[in-house]
């Protein structure tokens, strides 16, 4: 732009660039012409296209320019007059203090007198908010104990204006006069202005008005992001160009300062500018008590206007367009209901009804009112019951849609109006009356938190009470000296996990990463064992995490780990020959944090997950036997457990059903179970047909405690009362902590192939040590030096053991493993089974063709391209293909395939790749199922995890198999 300007010129540039936004440009201009450096690159660029090197413009900037100081001005004083006047009537003397408008202030007048060129009207309506304030309060709650940002009224209000423009898109139309004749500018985009108040360094107030663009195509958690990203760059100083470009309509909220209604001034090529009042009850009510208010039904109240463009905008437009708003934050068309969806929260929003409160309607309402009392007993019994589905206990957040109606108030006949009102709680929460929002706050905080409860399923009256009582009250804070050992233990388990990772990369060994709060808890567990008296501890458990309890939990066996590292036996430990290192088993004396001692056993198990449990039940029951009377408080067993596992196979349910008889009995075990939420590959919808994998606990009424694996302090709280209920009632008991597992089945496994959403979560979380130790910093019990401290000597203390190792491999030598020969024990007479090269041509064609749209990761892309080879003959066959072959030849020949087992999909060894997932939407597309119109059915079915059941049920299956379906 190299056109000289005058002042008056460079206004209505801006003016006409960026509207309402131009004072605030105008300041950047100033700075400019003053020092070019004084601006970011994006304005320097605008600037100096616009000046061009013109002198003109230059000259122009004083109209922004502050101005310099001017002298004061000299009082003038009046000359005596020859001949004295009539005196007058006596004058009054007005001190004033002219001062001129300059700079900004300046262009804010002028701005408001070119504003009135627009012929506007204002629409006004107001709106009760008791629906909008009652759902925003939730949204808070649920968004505070997920650690995420707060809603704020302003981002609702916002999206029931982008809501309702969608539907009246007259009102983002603007008007511009094209050689003289009037024109609509019919806008697609809804740029919602967002009005920013700006606080300067001099103290001085500016308003900004950035946009959010496009906000129509966003849902709503994208439109509060792109809400709170301008605003935090409008009052940072950092906003560019394009923010201020291009609105077309606007929201201020002038209620933040109490203000009842605005009539806003609307700039010129802007259709409709929406302003929101103060947020109170109508004047005639707010001397009226709060109990009152409640007991009539009196919601507060906001004033909303709409001032448009009349020349576009028509009154009944702008009217229906504030009705609409009105109707969305009353909750119509499922507004709230979206909302709540796209935030993934668990919970039910309220809705909008008709109060009917008995105390109000004359006569004798006694009956109805004692029905109103039995629907809030029914809501607090359905929190005790069915609460845990609300609870957040899933790390990675992706337990959805398990949200039961009956824990919404309006499921019993509450509405938004019994909020405030008071009810009988029959004892909740220590209290006997309460309002019903007290009530359930009460049951949030108690059933809905990041630990959920099953223990109504248990018919004894005495348990239930007991953990009742326990449950419903605030667990006292953790000791900060308990909450230091327990970071002490995450920072343990993960480097150790982390230490072996880098040193011995590629080998497995079942790490127990995205579950490293299962070690502080067996850590404490062992604690508060030996304080309540007991002196033995026995656990049983499967290969994840076996290295990482032996390093941390029993404690001094690092040296022995690394040494098998290193390829060879310790001296000290002969028999770890026999097996590899992660079935191997663990004996010690601890000395506990208060001077006592308790024995440690991590029982040895070659495999088969879960058949060690019966196992160690009976090592304990023999200890306890051999003690005498009064042992059964002394020995405890401990069983972890992986989820599928626990879910998936038999002997878990018949170890559970020998808890309580008389032969078997062991006073009680501690079950944890490490919940990655996976099997191998297999998703808990495949592998389980109940709600947990922890269900079948149910039917000895074991209490089954949900726990989220990120808050370890919820994990220490919940152990408690696990421990002191197997020690008063002598029963098993259920901790359901749940994690993830980072990497696959083992460190060489690769997840995403068969989980891509789930993995593109675990990759973007930090890992629970790391949260709890941002947590401790926040609350001050230690400090970023602190947690350095503690990383560091964790570590040297893990190269210290290695090298102790390594010395141990230098004094004594590698011992070679030279593999067993194989023996073939029987001869398999030679089938011919070969097809013909065009039917291999077809097959590979067909297994090696991936659809259109689909999303494939590129590792399998790699795969599938090598398998292409593969039947070319380019390169030798592997089992996965040789396999794929077989399978599609039969079902094209017409002979069925079914394929039943524990990640029967992809394979055991990760070789078959049945089926493959889109990256994206989770979709599974099977090629063998999709060869041809007339081909046999090719099923393939993830079963639980099981070692007799899925077995026997196939074996029944194929004696029935019909050769055609």
């Amino acid at each position: 732009m190299t056109k000289s300007m005058n002042a008056e010129e460079v206004s209505e540039l801006l003016a006409a660039e960026f509207g309402a936004n131009s004072d605030y440009v105008g300041q950047l201009l100033d700075r400019y012409l003053q020092d070019p450096a004084s601006v970011d690159v994006e304005w320097r660029a605008w600037f100096e296209k616009m000046v061009g090197g013109s002198p003109a413009v230059a000259s122009a900037a004083p109209s922004y320019v502050a101005a310099t100081v001017q002298p004061a001005p000299q009082p003038v004083v009046a000359s005596p007059a020859a001949t004295p006047a009539a005196a007058p009537a006596e004058a009054v003397a007005v001190s004033a203090d002219k001062q001129p408008i300059r700079g900004a202030a300046a262009k804010i007048v002028e701005n408001m007198e070119t504003s009135l060129g627009v012929p506007t009207a204002t629409s006004v309506r107001e709106i009760p908010i008791k629906v909008l304030d009652e759902n925003r309060r939730l949204m808070n709650k649920s968004l505070e104990s997920m650690g995420r940002r707060r809603v704020s009224f302003t981002h609702l209000i916002a999206w029931a204006v982008v809501r309702a423009t969608g539907k009246f898109p007259v009102m983002i139309h603007g008007y511009e006069s094209v050689d003289g004749a009037p024109h609509r500018i019919a806008r697609e985009s809804i740029n919602v202005g967002v009005a920013v108040d700006v606080t300067k360094k001099d103290g001085t107030r500016t308003l900004l008005v950035p946009n959010v663009k496009d906000a129509g195509s966003k849902t709503f958690r994208e439109f509060v992001d792109a809400y709170d990203d301008v605003v935090q760059r409008a009052r940072d100083g950092k906003l560019t160009i394009p923010d201020f470009q291009g609105t077309t309509i606007s929201l201020t909220n002038p209620g933040t300062l109490g203000t009842t209604a605005s009539v806003p001034r609307l700039m010129a090529g802007q259709g409709t500018i929406i302003a929101t009042g103060s947020i109170d009850y109508p004047a005639e009510y707010q001397a009226m008590a709060p109990e009152s208010l409640s007991q009539l039904g009196i919601s507060k109240v906001m004033t909303i206007t709409s001032t448009y463009d009349h020349r576009i905008i028509q009154g009944a437009e702008s009217g229906a367009f504030l009705a609409r708003v009105h109707e969305l934050l009353l909750g119509r068309d499922r507004f709230y209901e979206t909302i709540f969806a796209d935030l993934e929260l668990p919970i039910s929003p309220v809705h909008w009804a008709v109060d009917t409160n008995p105390a109000l309607l004359g006569g004798d309402r006694r009956a109805e009112e004692i029905q109103k009392q039995a629907k809030v007993f029914n809501l607090i019994t359905m929190y005790r019951v069915r609460g845990h589905l609300d609870a957040d206990i899933d790390p990675l957040g992706l337990l959805k849609g398990k949200h039961h109606s009956e824990l919404d108030m309006e499921y019993h006949g509450l509405t938004v109006w019994d909020l405030d009102r008071e009810f009988v709680t029959g004892g909740l929460g220590g209290k006997d009356t309460a309002t019903l929002r007290q009530i359930l706050d009460m049951l949030h905080r108690f059933y809905c938190g990041t630990v959920g409860y099953e223990y109504r399923h248990i018919q004894s009256p005495e348990q239930k009470d007991w953990l009742r009582a326990r449950i419903e009250a605030d667990p006292p804070p953790v000791d900060p000296e308990v909450r230091k050992k327990i970071l002490w233990k995450l920072i343990s388990a993960e480097a150790f996990e982390r230490f072996l990772g880098r040193k011995y990369i590629g080998q497995k060994r079942f790490s127990v990463e995205g579950g490293e709060t299962i070690i502080a808890l067996l850590d404490q567990l062992v604690e508060g064992a030996a304080r309540r008296g007991i002196v033995d501890v026995t656990i049983g458990m499967s290969h994840r995490g076996r290295l990482n309890v032996m390093a941390n939990v029993v404690g001094r066996f690092c040296e022995r780990i690394f040494t098998a590292f290193e390829g060879i036996v310790h001296p000290n430990f002969p028999y770890d020959v026999s097996d590899v290192k992660y079935h191997q088993g663990a004996t010690g004396v601890r000395e506990t944090a208060d001077g006592r001692q308790i024995e440690l056993t991590v029982v040895p198990n070659p495999s088969h997950l879960e058949f060690i449990n019966p196992i160690v039940e009976g090592r304990v029951r023999a200890k306890q036997d051999r003690a005498g009377d009064g042992a059964v408080d002394q020995y405890l067993a401990v069983l972890l457990h992986g989820d599928a596992a626990f879910a998936g196979e038999g002997v878990v349910a018949e170890t559970l059903n020998m808890s309580q008889l008389s032969g078997y009995r062991t006073g009680g075990t501690i079950h944890v179970i490490v919940n990655n939420q996976i099997g191998f590959t297999t998703t808990p919808e495949a592998g389980r047909s109940s709600t947990y994998c922890t269900d079948v606990a149910r039917m000895v009424q074991a209490p089954i405690f949900h726990v989220n694996g990120d808050d370890p302090d919820a994990a220490y709280n919940t152990l408690q009362i696990a421990m002191d209920y197997r020690q008063r009632f002598h029963k098993d008991v259920v901790i359901d902590l749940l994690g993830f597992r980072r990497h696959g089945h083992n460190e060489g496994d690769e997840p995403t192939y068969t989980q891509p959403i789930m993995y593109r979560r675990v990759d973007e979380h930090p890992g629970p040590q790391t949260i709890y130790a941002r947590r401790l910093v926040r609350e001050g019990v230690l400090s970023e030096a602190d947690v350095d401290a503690l990383l560091a000597d964790r570590n040297s203390r893990y190269e210290d053991a290695l090298a102790r190792s390594k010395a141990i491999v230098e004094r004594v030598g590698k011992t070679p493993v030279v593999p067993a020969p194989i023996v073939d024990a029987d001869e398999i007479p030679v089938v011919e089974t070969g097809i013909g090269r065009d039917a291999v041509q077809s097959i590979a064609e067909a297994l090696t063709r991936v659809p259109s749209q689909f999303n494939l990761n590129p590792k399998v892309l790699t795969l599938l391209a090598r398998r292409n080879k593969m039947t070319l003959g380019e390169v030798p066959v592997d089992w996965g293909v040789a396999e794929g072959m077989a399978f599609a030849s039969l079902v094209l020949e017409g002979t069925p395939v079914r394929l039943s087992g524990e990640d029967s999909t992809r394979g055991t060894f990760s070789h078959r790749h049945a089926g493959f997932v889109d990256t994206n939407t989770g979709e599974v597309w099977r090629p063998i199922q999709n060869l041809s119109a007339d081909q046999a059915r090719m099923d393939v079915f993830d079963s639980p995890l099981s070692e007799a059941g899925v077995l026997g049920f196939d074996y029944g299956y194929s004696l029935n198999y019909p050769q055609h379906w």
